[in-house]
């Protein structure tokens, strides 16, 4: 009897430790979540940390810590992530340049396999614009001008590698043209400029311009999302303008340690779905420039494989070098 009675007892116990993982699996998360963020304390990607953030903490009464770590063109915050342990407790607010750093800088992580993938949250697009002295009204007519004039049109970037500057080099490429490059410190220097004549064209994000276009002082040629924007309606899209396949948004996601397990990232993505339909959410988001933008696990790979082949090709061609 009391072998029996032992029997049942060691079975029992075996039972209950390999139910314990999924067991704890299943009441994620149980502790505080660290939020990295790899850029500075009130930049326009800090906001979105914020709001999501929040949102979770509400819904599963833990704590999201956003912990800006900033520094080495987002590698210091990143590289953080990459290292934590793969448990759910720790994740990445990633952008565009998590897939195109790499391709211009050393980096101590692989950006493909050293993540999970969770979802975008965010795109943003990017707008073409001029000064109004350039003799173009709209993109067809701004190729020919610089196909007439190689080399002596200028645009600006926000700094070498930023994604203002892959998008002219990528519309240098597709459309066959050589549109020089003029570095800022930062989109503020670049518009002042722009609206001063000292350079002709830049690839902005609407809200930072939208001001200077219904005052007249810049012109919208085109945007790089798939439909017209409710803010610029006039403004046509680069298929439209007769550049299908131009694409250069810029999104925003959510990655974790590679080796998270599926149930975790799961997860987050669902609640992640649940928070970008919430309309305040879709209003704050809008006044920062930002459109709700969600795809997850799978889709978001191959998402930043493909931006990443496509802005090696463009970073190859135009011999773009982080000095």
């Amino acid at each position: 009897m009391n072998k029996i009675f032992d029997a049942v007892t060691i079975l029992f116990f075996l039972l209950a430790a390999l139910a314990a993982p999924a067991n704890a699996q299943q009441v994620y998360p149980q502790k505080p979540i660290r939020f990295i963020v790899p850029f500075p304390t009130g930049g326009s990607v800090d906001p979105l940390a914020r709001f999501v953030g929040q949102k979770l903490t509400d819904s599963w009464g833990q704590q999201v810590l956003v912990d800006n770590r900033p520094g080495g063109n987002t590698i210091i915050g990143t590289d953080a992530v990459a290292k934590a342990a793969p448990d759910g407790y720790t994740v990445l607010l990633s952008a565009t340049s998590h897939v195109t750093y790499p391709l211009l800088l050393t980096t101590p992580y692989d950006a493909i396999k050293d993540f999970a993938p969770v979802s975008t949250l965010t795109n943003t697009e990017l707008l073409l614009v001029l000064n109004p002295s350039v003799a173009a009204g709209n993109l067809q007519e701004f190729i020919s001008l610089a196909k007439s004039r190689p080399g002596q049109l200028n645009y600006a970037s926000s700094g070498t590698g930023n994604p203002n500057q892959l998008a002219a080099e990528l519309l240098n490429m597709m459309a066959g043209i050589k549109v020089t490059h003029v570095p800022y410190k930062g989109g503020g220097p670049a518009v002042v400029d722009l609206v001063a004549g000292q350079v002709q064209a830049y690839f902005a994000t609407p809200i930072a311009v939208i001001s200077f276009i219904k005052s007249g002082k810049l012109k919208p040629i085109a945007i790089t999302s798939e439909t017209r924007s409710s803010a610029l309606p006039q403004v046509p899209t680069f298929a439209e303008a007769g550049l299908p396949g131009f694409e250069a948004t810029i999104w925003y996601g959510v990655l974790a340690p590679a080796g998270t397990a599926r149930e975790i990232t799961d997860k987050l993505a669902t609640e992640f779905s649940r928070i970008l339909a919430m309309p305040d959410i879709k209003e704050k988001l809008a006044l920062q420039g930002m459109n709700t933008y969600f795809v997850a696990k799978e889709q978001f790979a191959a998402l930043m494989k493909a931006d990443m082949a496509k802005y090696a090709k463009v970073i190859k061609t135009a011999n773009i070098k982080l000095e």
